[in-house]
């Protein structure tokens, strides 16, 4: 077994399901022809934040770790903000780059810098092995299970090509990590403290997304009669169309009349990363349900457990008795809640945003189709974070933690390549898509059954909002509007145009039916923004 083959079968023991990445030299071509040789599927990528960021929603959806390839010096610079991606929305991405050799660190200029300190703010570990001899299996293997561990994130292996390439021992046998009971004291402060609660309420964030914590966390809800919120990362852990759902929490203005309400907040598994940066507005206590202890927690809870999430969950509803919240009530906070975040209908210049994303549900609906949706950072991820109604943990991915552009496209690539036969939806603005326009040309080639849904406006929309009063150049936030039909056509792919309710509507039934990727470049209106970012933010 060669080094870059140990790697590769510590990847496969752990679960990876593919390799994504742009090569260069080096050991780049020994890993991609060691993945080839054991069916671990490469998958060429346009930009290497790309890659990474694939990689990121792969292992969101699977809960395995996943890797991305890329070439020394420009290649690890361009994956710096996949690698942040990853970082802050804690998904397990293994990062390969290309080492230089101990003699060439001796005497190169060219491409060199310092990777692992150049990524050490956004990665967990990082290990290098230059040269032959070294244990490249073992170090995957510790690496991945860093990765892992809570709270989760990216790691960094450098190979060299010599040591890509020299003998190697195999990795070491994966592990089974035991599922942890919460501990009894904790368990029985925790359970006291919900007993004395009239009126608690639960917040569902992006550790409550694993299946066995999103089913305990149901029954949990259930138990307690309770409205139950989700932030964007746990959209479908309580459905959109469950009775208890409580609306979308992101720690700002909208959900606050009903949070106001709560005696007690429960937030399972919702990582402090996920909510936006204002103060913390309730009074009542915290139960913290979290894998691991949170560095910056906005309030200090009154009880933490601490371990998997689905055993404390599931201990909690074991004990918990009917609240006094009645579901019309719950109701009522809810029809508010979408009331406040809502889009005014569109006029001229386009249609609605909150219009773009029901009709495209509604589209979904009548082909039968049950695509993941993945959403870019943007004003239009309002509207589709709060009105595509999700039904189970990963319907729905998003970057919450670093909020990037360029981020629905490839993760609506891999989302695709996850599950084939549901497919994937993907929202996104036009400065997103331009940051990730290369990645259509992957779609393409993999003919990946793909819809892109392009919120066209010709504008930074939300930066645009945020400028005040602020005199700036006509060219600062804006730009000439781009036919992305156009440029889908060129790439190989379907593409079409929607100025209106009625072409957009049978501009998605022809995009649902192709057999490979489709756009669609609809133009909308960002008129209601700013009033809907007043409701949801204060």
């Amino acid at each position: 077994m060669t080094g870059a083959a140990a790697v590769i079968a510590a990847l496969r023991a752990a679960g990876a399901e593919r390799l994504f990445g742009v090569p260069g030299g080096g050991s780049s071509l020994d890993l991609i022809a060691a993945a080839e040789a054991c069916g671990l599927r490469f998958v060429l990528a346009r930009q290497e934040t790309a890659a990474v960021l694939m990689a990121a929603a792969t292992a969101e959806l699977s809960g395995r770790p996943s890797a991305a390839l890329v070439t020394r010096g420009p290649g690890v610079g361009n994956a710096a903000n996949g690698m942040a991606h990853a970082a802050l929305d804690r998904a397990p991405v293994l990062l390969l780059a290309d080492a230089f050799t101990e003699a060439e660190r001796g005497f190169a200029t060219h491409q060199f810098f310092d990777h692992a300190a150049m990524l050490a703010p956004v990665t967990k570990a990082a290990a290098r092995l230059p040269a032959p001899g070294m244990a490249a299996g073992a170090a995957t293997a510790a690496l991945l299970d860093q990765a892992m561990a809570a709270p989760r994130g990216p790691v960094l292996l450098e190979l060299s090509g010599a040591a890509a390439r020299a003998p190697a021992a195999p990795p070491p046998l994966a592990g089974q990590a035991p599922r942890a009971a919460p501990h009894p004291e904790a368990l029985a402060a925790a359970r006291r403290l919900l007993a004395r609660a009239h009126r608690p309420a639960l917040v569902a964030g992006l550790e409550a997304a694993e299946p066995a914590a999103a089913a305990a966390l149901r029954r949990l809800a259930e138990a307690l009669s309770c409205p139950a919120l989700v932030t964007y990362k746990a959209k479908g852990v309580v459905p959109d169309a469950h009775p208890l759902f409580g609306g979308v929490f992101t720690g700002g203005e909208a959900e606050t009349p009903l949070l106001a309400e709560a005696d007690l907040i429960l937030l399972a598994g919702a990582d402090p990363v996920e909510f936006i940066p204002q103060p913390w507005r309730y009074a009542a206590p915290v139960l913290d349900i979290a894998a691991a202890p949170r560095p910056l927690p906005y309030r200090a809870p009154a009880v933490a457990l601490h371990g998997p999430p689905a055993p404390a969950l599931a201990a909690l509803a074991e004990a918990a008795a009917p609240s006094a919240w009645e579901r019309g009530a719950i109701a009522a906070h809810r029809a508010a809640w979408a009331g406040r975040v809502a889009n005014a209908p569109g006029g001229n210049r386009g249609l609605s945003p909150q219009a773009v994303v029901e009709i495209a549900q509604r589209a979904c609906r009548r082909a039968g189709a049950d695509p993941r949706v993945t959403v870019d950072a943007g004003a239009h991820m309002f509207p589709a974070t709060s009105f595509w109604q999700a039904e189970r943990p990963g319907d729905l991915l998003i970057s919450n933690g670093l909020a990037t552009m360029g981020f629905a496209l490839p993760a609506g690539i891999a989302a695709a390549l996850h599950d084939p036969e549901r497919g994937a939806l993907a929202f996104t603005g036009d400065g997103g898509l331009l940051m990730a326009l290369g990645e259509l040309a992957t779609a393409t080639a993999l003919g990946a059954r793909l819809v892109v849904v392009v919120f066209n406006d010709s504008l930074l929309s939300l930066i645009d909002i945020k400028k005040d009063r602020r005199a700036l150049p006509e060219d600062a936030l804006g730009w000439p509007e781009a036919d992305f039909a156009g440029a889908m056509r060129a790439l190989g792919g379907l593409g079409l145009r929607a100025r209106d309710e009625a072409e957009y509507a049978a501009a998605l039934d022809q995009a649902l039916a192709a057999s490979g990727p489709a756009l669609v470049d609809v133009r909308v209106d960002p008129g209601s923004y700013p009033a809907q970012i007043r409701a949801l933010r204060g």
